[in-house]
């Protein structure tokens, strides 16, 4: 089913797992999609796996943009590409993630607060950029909480509150923006994903060899529906949010967890 026939759609952070989940999704049902990210030979790996049945409507349905959001100059030269190759943006895909780390691995808390500051400045400038495009086309956004503390030293209870502060800041950000721009026929929402596969997956390529069975058997138990999320998953709930599917749902945060968020309440 092609969904998003004659859509374009701009998925930033692109060469993550989720990001190229989604980039694969969004083309397998017809949409012309834009991947943003920054390694340009990842993005170009990833369009090797889009579909080559010939039923897009243009002859070249993809576009990929090597790009630092956290660059203002960069994100505005990439939405003109945009512009100029698709003449619209019917949805944008937040998904770039924000990564502190310190000398030697650690993380100050002071550190933390502003790559956190960062991250949501960054994402509210997309936002902002591409919004006069996605209210000509009455498009949305899909906001991607992606954050993370990295540091050898650091203890769980403060990665998780690092990982609340940033995550209740977008949730916020999403809010105010579906509030602002209902009246314009853009909507708004956020989706939260859990810990996924892939996740776990590199957590193993860098955990001493002694913890690894440790993290396997922890994750999925932590899970009411017994096992990690994979960005194909996540992908599809993104894609259900910017889809007509969900033409009436705005403003919301939609967790993709198998059930932690309730079971933590």
């Amino acid at each position: 089913m092609k969904r998003f026939k004659e859509k374009t759609v701009v998925v930033t952070g692109a060469d993550s797992h989720i990001g190229r989940a989604t980039a694969i999704r969004f083309a397998n049902e017809g949409a012309n999609v834009i991947l943003v990210g920054r390694s340009a030979d990842i993005l170009n790996q990833i369009t090797e796996r889009f579909p080559q049945d010939h039923t897009w409507i243009h002859t070249e349905n993809f576009l990929t943009i090597a790009c630092d959001i956290g660059v203002e100059s960069q994100v505005q030269e990439m939405i003109k590409r945009v512009i100029d190759k698709f003449e619209k943006i019917d949805i944008l895909v937040n998904n770039a993630a924000q990564t502190t780390q310190g000398d030697n691995g650690g993380v100050s808390t002071e550190q933390e607060h502003l790559a956190i500051d960062d991250y949501l400045s960054e994402t509210l400038y997309v936002c902002q950029t591409a919004m006069p495009h996605l209210i000509q086309s009455k498009g949305n956004i899909i906001n991607v909480p992606s954050f993370a503390a990295c540091s050898s030293d650091q203890s769980a209870a403060t990665s998780a509150a690092t990982y609340d502060a940033a995550l209740s800041g977008i949730t916020d950000l999403t809010r105010t923006l579906a509030s602002e721009h209902s009246a314009d026929g853009v909507r708004v929402n956020a989706v939260t994903p859990s810990v996924t596969q892939s996740d776990v997956s590199d957590a193993i390529q860098n955990t001493d060899i002694t913890d690894i069975q440790a993290n396997i058997d922890e994750l999925p138990d932590n899970s009411p529906l017994g096992r990690c999320a994979t960005p194909s998953d996540i992908a599809a709930v993104i894609t259900f949010l910017a889809s007509d599917d969900a033409s009436m749902i705005t403003g919301t945060n939609l967790p993709v967890d198998g059930g932690v968020s309730t079971a933590n309440r």
